[in-house]
């Protein structure tokens, strides 16, 4: 469940000026505090994603990125040992063998 952040318009009270909910993404904000009952707004928040920066980043973590290089040529930049560096169009034997990357 998403944790959405709260400040107290008004004077805080033991939760702090600031303070965090866990809410379904259905719920309706809340209009006052749940401790002190009173009048509180919803902050936007930054959210932190950490995403995978570079190609290899991304091939240990199983996926497979292919670049356009042209018309029905792919680079694979993320190829693994015995893996096809260009992928063609109509070839199947230059797909990369996902065999490597799926497991149960």
């Amino acid at each position: 469940m998403p944790i959405y952040e709260y400040e107290h318009l008004k004077k805080p009270c033991s939760l702090g000026r600031l303070f965090d909910v866990k809410q379904s993404i259905h719920d309706k904000s809340l209009m006052q505090c749940p401790n002190c009952g009173g009048p509180v707004r919803k902050l936007i928040s930054r959210i932190n994603i950490s995403a995978p920066k570079t190609n290899s980043e991304l091939r240990d973590l199983g996926f497979t990125k292919l670049v356009k290089r042209d018309h029905g040529v792919y680079e694979n930049v993320t190829a693994r040992d015995g893996d096809s560096r260009m992928v063609i169009r109509g070839k199947p034997e230059t797909l990369p063998d996902l065999k490597k990357t799926i497991r149960d």
